[in-house]
Formats: C-alpha cells, structure tokens, sequence
C-alpha cells in the first residue's frame, strides 16, 4: 500500500486517474431534474478522506462544443497552442481538458470588441455596468460570441490566451471509508438549462453522468473539509444535519461513519427536494438508520407536492420547540447545499427558533448564533 508521503501526492498537477464503477438516477420518473449516484473505485490508489472531505474532479468540455469552436474559428484542432501551465499540446486537446468554452473572460469580450469594431456588449464593458454585462452574459458561451461575430478570426496560440483556465469542481463526497473502503460516491445534479436557442449543461456534472463510462478515466483528488467534521464517536453530543437536494452527500457519509464506528450522539436529518415519489434519495438508507439508531430523527420538505411550497427551514419552524431543545443540549447543527437562497434561509430560521422557543430578543439571537459559529457548533458546507 502506498505510504503517507505518496497518498498526499494526488493533486492538480498529478491527480488520481480513478475509474466509476456504478451510477443510477436518483430521480427516476422527475421530468425536472436529474440527479445521480456515483460510486469511484479508490482500489489501490491508497487514497484516504474523511466524511466532510470534497472530492476534486478535473472534467473535460463538451467534444461537440469544442468542434464547433475549432470550426467557427476555421482552425483543424491539430494546431500547436499552450497550456495555462505554458505546456505544449494540440488546440483540440487544449479546448477539451484545459480551458473554458462556456462562460467568456473578459479578454474575449475586449479582444472581439476591438478586431469587429462596435459590438452588442460594448458598452456594457465599462467598470461601472458589471449587472448589467453579468444579465447580457448569462446563459451565453463563448460560441455564441463567436458566431455573433463570424468576421473576426483569431491564431490558435492568441485564441487560447483569451481563455480562462478550467478549473476542477468539487463534490462532497457521500460515502465513509469504514463503511465502504476503496471507493468514493458522489451525488451529482445535471446542470442543464436553454437559453438563446441552445442546451446548456454544466461542464462536470454532464461529463460525469452522460459522457464517460466505466473504462474513463476520472483525474481527481481530495480536498479536505477541515470544518466539516463529525465528533469523535465516543462523544455524545447532538447532531443536527440539514441538507437539501445534493446538500445531502456529507451526511450520507456521516451516517454510514456513524454507523460504522458505533457514534454515541443522537442524530437529526433535514432533507428536502421537489417531490417524495421520485427525489427521496437514499430513502432505503436512511429507514435503515432509523432502524438501527444509527439515526433518530428524519424530517423532509417536498416543496412542489401540495399547492403551497414547503422548505426545509419551514419544517424547522414546524419543529422549533425540539430543536432549540436539541440546541441547548449543545448540538452541532450542520447545513450543507445552495449558498444564494437555502442557506440565508435556514440561518434566519434558526435565529427565529433561538429568539421564540429560547425567549431571546433579535440582538440575543444574533448573539447566541455568534457564539455557535465561534464554538463550531454552527458548521456551513455551501456553493
């Protein structure tokens, strides 16, 4: 087995090179959305994350996007061009593994601007106008630049540069090492949108669900999530966990830990999603939990099943006497999920738990959620 020294070497520059070994739709019968399970085989690889860890996945473009641009632009694709780490390869090879194609740098927008003479967006480029560029740019790409402006031709090396480098994406991953050793599972939701006429995917999640399979090759790498831990499991205090949609990966890997390693702490889940029949992930799962004791208490919202649509933070009102009792018995409450509304949304709920059910003014409730966040007690895994 490889030793510490050489586990610590998986990165960027020299990443895992793993391979999947099962998926399946977790949203089987939804027409609004799909999302997967994955699980990756770490066999071998010597490999090792904690619950709360995120999985770092460097992902390739679409190859028919990336033939488009090549087209467009009158290039072969077997042209010489830089890496963003100044390494030499071909352009198509470059499009495909080491550069954006879909949200355009600023640079594009400059450099298209100044060969094309005045264009649509011209304007919008002044330091003042950020909005309004951000509203113009949303669901475009940089082939719909491109053809807005077929007149403007670029050389391959000069294209590149105008490029943002692509980065990895990371997942929480949604499995626990003593309860499944050798592998590592995801929860990944399809990014897909239309906008101007086109199909919109997110660039990772649809490479991971649609276009590898088990021989593909997946480069990636652990990213820890140091303040995302679980307590020791000898450790009785509480855990209040709350994870919405694919917010719910952490928390699968601290049941499986907890159950694996015997946790004393009682166990609070919040999950919610859009309907109960066809986006209860892990349903099975978490009847077990409950079962065993692994966990004691599930809690869902399923926001679009009845006329009125009900959230997690909702369900945590509905419950708020029990869990300000669970609070002061000094629980950890977890949240994990969408940062722009979920997350704003649950911690102004647990503020109006702490000022009812703990007869705290507003100022106090601000101050009692202070204290949670320096205490760790108040732990966010948000994107």
């Amino acid at each position: 087995m490889p030793d510490a020294k050489s586990k610590s070497l998986f990165n960027r520059k020299n990443p895992l090179l793993a391979k999947r070994i099962s998926s399946r739709l977790l949203t089987e019968g939804c027409d609004a959305k799909d999302t997967w399970h994955l699980e990756i085989s770490l066999l071998g690889s010597g490999l090792e994350f904690t619950p709360g860890d995120s999985l770092a996945v460097l992902p390739k473009n679409d190859p028919k996007l990336v033939e488009e641009i090549i087209s467009s632009l009158g290039f072969s694709g077997e042209e010489i061009v830089p890496t963003p780490n100044k390494e030499e390869t071909l352009l198509r090879k470059a499009i495909t593994e080491n550069y954006v194609i879909t949200t355009p740098d600023k640079k594009l927008l400059k450099a298209i601007n100044e060969k094309a003479g005045p264009t649509e967006w011209q304007d919008l480029m002044e330091p003042d106008r950020k909005i309004e560029l951000n509203n113009f740019l949303w669901g475009r790409s940089v082939i719909d630049l491109l053809k807005a402006h077929p007149e403007v031709k670029f050389q391959p090396t000069e294209f590149v540069a105008l490029l943002k480098k692509l980065n990895v994406r990371l997942y929480s991953v949604a499995s626990s090492l003593a309860s499944k050793p050798n592998e590592v599972h995801l929860t990944v939701a399809v990014v897909e949108y239309e906008s101007f006429g086109r199909i919109r995917q997110g660039v990772c999640s649809s490479w991971l669900t649609e276009r590898i399979d088990d021989d593909t090759p997946i480069p990636c790498f652990i990213t820890p999530g140091k303040g995302f831990r679980l307590p020791n499991p000898d450790d009785e205090t509480p855990i209040i966990m709350c994870g919405p949609g694919t917010g719910i990966a952490p928390f699968r890997a601290f049941l499986q830990e907890r159950q694996a390693t015997n946790a004393q702490g009682n166990a609070w889940l919040f999950f919610g999603e859009i309907h109960e029949d066809t986006c209860h992930f892990y349903k099975d799962e978490w009847e077990s939990y409950l079962a065993d004791g692994t966990l004691n208490k599930l809690t869902t919202a399923w926001s679009r099943d009845q006329e009125e649509k009900i959230y997690i933070q909702h369900k945590m009102l509905e419950h708020g006497a029990e869990f300000w009792k669970w609070i002061e018995q000094g629980a950890i409450f977890y949240v994990c999920g969408d940062a722009q509304r979920m997350a704003p949304d649950v911690d102004h709920a647990l503020h109006q738990i702490i000022a009812k059910h703990g007869g705290k003014s507003e100022e106090e409730a601000v101050a009692y959620v202070k204290e949670m966040l320096s205490e760790k007690r108040y732990r966010r895994d948000v994107y």
